[in-house]
């Protein structure tokens, strides 16, 4: 397809980190939100869910803007087979921990690449081990770095990384919100040049 990095690019997203993250690549983009109803369908699974969200993120945004290259992407922490989402507040973050802590819980990342009729998507998985830590503990890091916007409740780019035992994936990004090295591959194969040459940065 040719270098496409004069060409627009939409992040699909309202995300800081998702933001942050991609900004890493050098790449120009801007950020919208979509509108999309982030509920889960009847016995979906979870890992079905992040990627069926990611695909709706970049298609509703692409949709408004037809021939731009649109990123979508969405997170669902799995514990048990369960979907645990972004907390909101102290309270239901306290109870996450609680039912985390001593457990593994399994964050699927799915990031899709859109335009007009072309479209990849795929999911990353990473396992990451909690510690089996008193409530004290889960309540002064609840305190200390309030990660309420955050599914799982525990930003592992934080203080977060001391609640964890271990975290295992083959993209270690995924976990923070936007898998850099499977994103990286699509935004290739479909023409990108990452990092960008000279000329484009100018």
């Amino acid at each position: 397809m040719g270098n496409l990095q004069t060409q627009p690019l939409i992040l699909a997203s309202s995300s800081i980190y998702r933001r942050d993250l991609l900004a890493r690549l050098g790449l120009s983009f801007e950020a919208i939100a979509p509108q999309v109803d982030e509920s889960a369908l009847p016995n979906e699974g979870v890992a079905a869910m992040a990627l069926r969200l990611a695909i709706a993120k970049a298609t509703a945004i692409a949709k408004l803007y037809p021939n731009t290259w649109v990123i979508g992407s969405d997170q669902a922490a799995d514990l048990h087979g369960q979907a645990i989402g972004k907390p909101g507040n102290f309270d239901n973050a306290l109870v996450q921990l609680q039912r985390m802590r001593g457990q593994t819980v399994y964050f699927h990342t799915a990031v899709c690449l859109m335009r007009a009729d072309y479209s990849v998507a795929m999911n990353v998985a990473t396992e990451v081990r909690f510690r089996d830590l008193p409530d004290a503990t889960l309540i002064n890091y609840l305190e200390l770095e309030q990660p309420y916007d955050c599914a799982g409740s525990a930003k592992c780019e934080g203080m977060g990384i001391a609640l964890l035992e271990s975290i295992r994936s083959d993209d270690p990004t995924a976990l923070i919100g936007l898998p850099l090295i499977a994103l990286s591959a699509l935004l290739r194969n479909a023409g990108f040049e990452i990092p960008p040459s000279r000329n484009d940065l100018r």
